[in-house]
């Protein structure tokens, strides 16, 4: 599974989800980090949404509904999981 992460330095909330993404090992993940105040683009599009979390798929990356900056690792994994079979069943 692969996924792009917008965020920022400084960004407690984005580095909080980071980390707990980099802690998922029940499957294969792939996190791309996008800076969003190295790209004009990205920056005026998450400035206040940050942190922003897309699911690469074949058919163009799909936002993945924001989660609560308290979830567990277990449970971010298993809505994760969930997301992309929603995907794929639609």
């Amino acid at each position: 599974m692969k996924l792009v992460l917008y965020s920022k330095q400084g960004c407690h909330l984005c580095e909080g989800l980071e980390e707990k993404l980099r802690e998922i090992d029940d499957f294969s993940l792939i996190i791309e980090i996008r800076d969003i105040t190295t790209n004009e683009q990205w920056f005026e599009v998450y400035k206040y949404e940050i942190p922003v979390l897309l699911m690469v798929t074949d058919k163009g990356d799909r936002p993945i509904p924001r989660m609560s900056p308290r979830i567990s690792v277990t449970q971010l994994s298993k809505k994760l999981q969930q997301f992309a079979e929603d995907l794929i069943e639609n």
